[in-house]
């Protein structure tokens, strides 16, 4: 997947033994959930019946909010990766964003992936010669979002991996 073999501690919640507080866990989450949101209608627009990625998406906020069990949280977002399995280029993507976000927010580092599949969304909805642009002004749009407690450490964490995150985070 997109985990690194080394894992940063301060990805890592201070319950599960790293440095990363209960607030800025569910932060990330939040932010997750955002960034699949703001590519959603990718999928919306070919899926409007389809509510499974939205559902995610508001199953992660509730999880941040403390009103879901990750269990729930993540059963919803399995849904939403059903939705994207059948699909092609930015709907799939964007599927998979929300997906993501709900699946694996109870894992901070996880969180990235959200992020990376809405970027590969808005890169497979560019028009022919525009993909890098539009995959740049989506990671800059998503930047913009981060709170200013997890600014630095998602911009490290995403020049760290942007390799094994299909290179959407880089230049």
């Amino acid at each position: 997947m997109i985990l690194p073999a080394v894992r940063d501690p301060r990805l890592v919640s201070i319950r599960r033994g790293g440095t990363l507080t209960e607030t800025d866990h569910r932060l990330l989450a939040v932010w997750a959930a955002l960034c699949a949101e703001h590519v959603l209608s990718l999928f919306e627009e070919s899926n409007s019946e389809d509510t499974r990625p939205r559902d995610a998406i508001e199953a992660a906020r509730a999880w941040a909010r403390g009103q879901a069990r990750m269990m729930d949280t993540r059963a919803i977002g399995g849904h939403a990766m059903g939705a994207a399995r059948l699909l092609h280029g930015a709907a799939r993507f964007a599927a998979y964003a929300a997906g993501q976000a709900a699946c694996v927010a109870h894992v901070p580092e996880h969180d990235l992936g959200a992020a990376a599949y809405a970027i590969k969304a808005a890169r497979a909805a560019a028009p022919s010669g525009k993909e890098k642009e539009a995959g740049r002004a989506e990671r800059d749009w998503q930047r913009q979002q981060l709170p200013d407690s997890l600014y630095s450490l998602v911009l490290e964490d995403q020049a760290r991996r942007n390799k094994i995150c299909w290179a959407v985070f880089g230049d």
